[in-house]
Formats: structure tokens, C-alpha cells, sequence
């Protein structure tokens, strides 16, 4: 996973770059959807941004984070950092962000430092299965990385390290139709799971489930949008554009790719969800 990740990374800047908020997960779209053709490849990278931090700030504002904010927060598997200023800079947290990839640490301190935060984030370089810490934070947040986990393994840390009552918030994909699971897993290097799965897992860990939505249907756009902004890079290339991260060979796969995950998200053969468990002890 680390190789995984550290490999990415060019690719994911200049694709959902400059930062300093920089993410890499999927994004929750309006209702009525914005336009993929014939506008601007800035203006579909814009789309993708929004509806990135769109489905960050639904999900706190889901779990009551505005009306009671968290003071100290563990963000699982922060990638390049998009999830930690938000937390920092919109509800005041000091954010501890955990990351595999070494070469990260640095790009998300310098981005933490354009955003006015750095004293707010500090960074681990640690697999989650490591961590071994007692009632140190109010709340943690696995953003589509929870997948790469051990679940038991996972709820289990948690429950040690969040404070009695202490929340823990999950924006993740769950499988319905296991045919899936090797396509899926195999291209993101993941191993996704199923609804029961995690479920079983937090309430061995001693956690309640206190919200479960799926935003499925909001988040199949991500998809679209995606492709669209593949192709725009794709003609770019071809009209004897500057090269960027992305090679003709990843734009071409990652479309193919993307047009599947949308026929699969569109039949909800995997869900989208965000789901909040409180940990014993809280009301």
C-alpha cells in the first residue's frame, strides 16, 4: 500500500491539486448535476474538488460536529492531507494525521503552512494496526481508508484510543455483490467489505451505530465527472500539450475504469456510505 500510494501521488496533484486542501476520495454532488461536456478541464476539476469537500462537510455537519465540535481528532489514512485541514481549519481541531507513505509527510506540511494550520496538524507515519494510544481523542475518521484494514483489527484501536463517549466517523464502500470484490479490489488495492462486516466488528469493539447514510446516488456522478476531465486531459496530450503526471496509457485505463465503477455505483452493487459509532461510555 505504501508503494501504491507514494506512486500516486503526482497523478493525484495534478488532477485534484495544487492544495493546500488536496483529496482523494469521492465526492457527494446537487441534485441537479453540473455539466461534463462542453465546459473547461479547470472547470471539471473544480466540479470534482467541490463535491470533495461538499461530502466532508455533509458528513461532519451529519454527525453534529458543528453543534459540538471535536477538540482532538485521529484522521485514519490522511493521504495528502485535504481531510486534516478541514477538520483544523473549519471546526478548530488539533488533527493528528496518520499516513504509510513517508513522502507525504512533507507535502502535506508544506500545505498546512499555505492553509495557516501547522500548529493545529501533526503528522505519523504509522499503519493504523500500530497505533497504541489510551483515550487521546474525541473523535477519528477513516475516509475511504478503512478499507485497507483489518475491520476487527481496526474497531478495536479505535475504541482504545477514542475518549468515553467519543465518536468515530466512516466515509467508506461497501460491497452488496461480491462478483465485484476482485475487480474492485484489484485496481484500488484494497479489500473492501460488506455493511455486516463492519457492524459485527464495531459492536464486538463496543461501539453503537448513531447515523448510517447512503449516499450512493449522489456520489455516481464522481464518476462522470472523472471520465470527463480523463478525456479533456486526453485531447490536451494529443494536441501536443506539456506532459503532466499521467501517462496516455493510466488516462485510457483510468476511463474504462471509472465508466465501470459508474454502472456498478449506478446499481448499487456497491454503496457509498457515512456511518458515525459512538464508543461506550457517551451518550
Amino acid at each position: 500500500m505504501r508503494l501504491y500510494y507514494s506512486r500516486k501521488t503526482q497523478e493525484i496533484l495534478q488532477k485534484y491539486g495544487p492544495g493546500p486542501g488536496v483529496h482523494f476520495h469521492v465526492g457527494l454532488f446537487p441534485d441537479r448535476l453540473p455539466p461534463h461536456t462542453a465546459v473547461s478541464q479547470s472547470t471539471l476539476k473544480q466540479h470534482l474538488l467541490d463535491a470533495q469537500e461538499r461530502i466532508v462537510e455533509h458528513a461532519a455537519r451529519s454527525w453534529g460536529a458543528y453543534e459540538e465540535p471535536p477538540r482532538t481528532l485521529l484522521d485514519i489514512g490522511c493521504g495528502l492531507g485535504g481531510t486534516s485541514l478541514y477538520w483544523a481549519q473549519e471546526h478548530g481541531a488539533a488533527v493528528t494525521g496518520l499516513t504509510v507513505a513517508a513522502d507525504h509527510i512533507p507535502i502535506v506540511r508544506r500545505f498546512t503552512r499555505q492553509a495557516g494550520v501547522e500548529e493545529l496538524v501533526d503528522l505519523l507515519q504509522m499503519d493504523v494496526h500500530d497505533l497504541d494510544v489510551t483515550h487521546a481523542y474525541d473523535a477519528a475518521y477513516a475516509n475511504e481508508s478503512s478499507g485497507y484494514t483489518d475491520r476487527a483489527r481496526l474497531f478495536d484501536v479505535v475504541a482504545k484510543a477514542l475518549r468515553p463517549g467519543g465518536w468515530f466517523g466512516i466515509q467508506e464502500h461497501f460491497l452488496c455483490r461480491p462478483g465485484h470484490r476482485e475487480f474492485m479490489d484489484g485496481y484500488y488495492r484494497t479489500r473492501l467489505g460488506t455493511r455486516d462486516e463492519y457492524l459485527a466488528a464495531a459492536e464486538a469493539s463496543g461501539f453503537e451505530l448513531t447515523h448510517d447514510e447512503d449516499v450512493t446516488d449522489r456520489v455516481a456522478e464522481f464518476w462522470v465527472q472523472s471520465m470527463a476531465w480523463n478525456t479533456a486531459e486526453l485531447d490536451r496530450l494529443r494536441a501536443g500539450g506539456e506532459p503532466g503526471a499521467w501517462s496516455t496509457a493510466r488516462l485510457e485505463q483510468s476511463t474504462i475504469t471509472h465508466s465501470r465503477f459508474f454502472r456498478i455505483w449506478r446499481e448499487h452493487a456497491v454503496e457509498t456510505r457515512l456511518m458515525r459509532f459512538r464508543a461506550g461510555g457517551g451518550r
